[in-house]
């Protein structure tokens, strides 16, 4: 889950909080989200000892790339940090913040036991984690589940299709059904979709391309375990499964509940941060909630189960350092978005049926944050909920598919992938490179997604 409150940062860049207007961006200041996505995808692969000890330079870099001619284009402090303060406030921290809890959280959860990585438990941990996924987000299914499937299968060889498919599932199409599943449905919950309308109308489709999916990854994986020569001698015992850490299940409860508490509690008291940024008081109370939250799973997981789980810090530091310089970097790209007739407005324009709504939205979404992807759309289809839960039905269900869906086209497509990725390499898989990760996706996902466009959405 990349963020869940993201207010409307590109249709407010220019009047955060009022009538102040900030200057009109340009394409030449999209360059360094350009930079980032490439650093990103390249430097890894030239030199990964380098891209591990410095990616926190690099973002910084690319950041101070759009942060230093901003200021020479408006020429005011004061203009650029409330630009900063906006991403920072709006987008970065609540996004951050719930990363760390949920990763904090389901880190103390340990599901010990006799676990052997066999074709039939690994679809069955994929189908459980698909369908966690929308209860408790994408980001606590994958980071619940992911050390698990990693220590059944430690004894594999071949297994790298067993992660990329539990990102495609997991951390993206299982978090389809509920506002509480990923970032941009939470946001049109927030804009007057109902809770359950997500649900009902995502259900079939999510249930089609799941079933896809994991019928795929069986009959892949049954092709790579019959290659395994040194199969263990000991099956699966469902009888030694034991979890342990269990007070983290209440502590998320608790993240659940302070998520859903920022999108019914309104109280409607904007509280001024600087200059004419404000953030709404619920906003506020949740973060302060889901920061006491980790901090109590901390205090309350004793350190042997989390070392049992495998459980490090190096995968959410990434995350949280690698996501501020594209949060900065993107703010003229959306802003350009958002426009009307501005130099992006030729991508608006395809949207044209409902089926390139969900392609125009979803390709979007695998590079650029899916959850402004989704407002952007969402307006562009006219921003009424009442007429796009009914009368545009079809169109929301093409805007919201294409904006979850597609978050699995890249590691930086929704936020866990890119912690999954880390787990992974951290337990010794060698995973795809940035550019090997879209060749897995576009062609079993590609395929996948032409022909529910073609079922659903004609």
């Amino acid at each position: 889950m990349k963020q869940i409150i993201i207010l409307l940062f590109f249709n407010s860049i220019f009047a955060a909080g009022g009538d102040h207007q900030y200057p009109t961006y340009s394409l030449l200041h999209a360059i360094p989200f350009v930079g980032i996505l490439l650093s990103i995808a390249i430097i890894p692969l030239i030199n990964h000892h380098f891209w591990e000890h410095n990616f926190g330079k690099i973002s910084l870099f690319w950041s101070l790339s759009f942060i230093v001619p901003f200021y020479l284009l408006v020429h005011s402090f004061s203009t650029v940090l409330e630009v900063l303060l906006h991403t920072l406030t709006f987008e970065y921290i609540p996004f951050i913040f719930l990363l760390l809890a949920l990763f904090t959280v389901s880190g103390g959860i340990c599901l010990k036991g006799s676990l052997v990585g066999t074709p039939i438990l690994n679809l069955m941990l994929l189908i459980l984690g698909t369908f966690l996924a929308s209860w408790m987000g994408t980001t606590g299914a994958a980071m619940l589940l992911i050390r698990p499937l990693l220590r059944a299968n430690k004894w594999r060889i071949n297994k790298v299709h067993i992660i990329v498919f539990f990102i495609f599932l997991v951390a993206n199409i299982g978090g389809s059904l509920t506002p509480l599943g990923d970032p941009p449905l939470f946001l049109g919950f927030l804009k007057g979709i109902n809770f359950f309308w997500t649900t009902k109308y995502m259900f079939l489709p999510m249930v089609y391309v799941s079933l896809i999916l994991l019928a795929l990854f069986y009959f892949i994986d049954s092709y790579y375990y019959k290659k395994e020569t040194n199969k263990p001698t000991e099956t699966t015992d469902l009888k030694t499964i034991e979890v342990t850490g269990k007070i983290n299940f209440l502590f998320l409860l608790a993240v659940i509940c302070s998520v859903l508490l920022s999108g019914f509690w309104d109280p409607q008291y904007p509280v001024h941060i600087y200059g004419h940024v404000y953030m709404e008081l619920q906003n506020i109370v949740r973060d302060i909630l889901l920061l006491i939250i980790t901090f109590l799973s901390v205090k309350f997981t004793s350190a042997e189960v989390r070392s049992q789980n495998g459980f490090t810090w190096f995968p959410i530091t990434e995350v949280a350092k690698l996501f501020i310089g594209i949060f900065i970097t993107i703010i003229p790209v959306l802003s350009i978005l958002s426009q009307d007739g501005g130099a992006l407005q030729w991508i608006k324009d395809l949207c044209y049926n409902d089926m390139m709504y969900f392609w125009v939205t979803g390709l979007l979404s695998a590079f650029l944050d899916n959850a402004p992807t989704y407002l952007v759309f969402f307006d562009v289809a006219g921003g009424n909920p009442d007429i796009l839960m009914n009368k545009l039905s079809s169109t929301l269900l093409a805007i919201s598919s294409g904006a979850v869906f597609m978050g699995a086209f890249t590691y930086i497509g929704n936020a866990p992938n890119f912690m999954v990725r880390a787990i992974a390499e951290e337990n010794g898989v060698k995973m795809p490179s940035f550019f090997g990760f879209m060749a897995w996706s576009f062609l079993i996902l590609g395929l996948t997604f032409m022909t529910y466009s073609l079922i659903f959405l004609m």
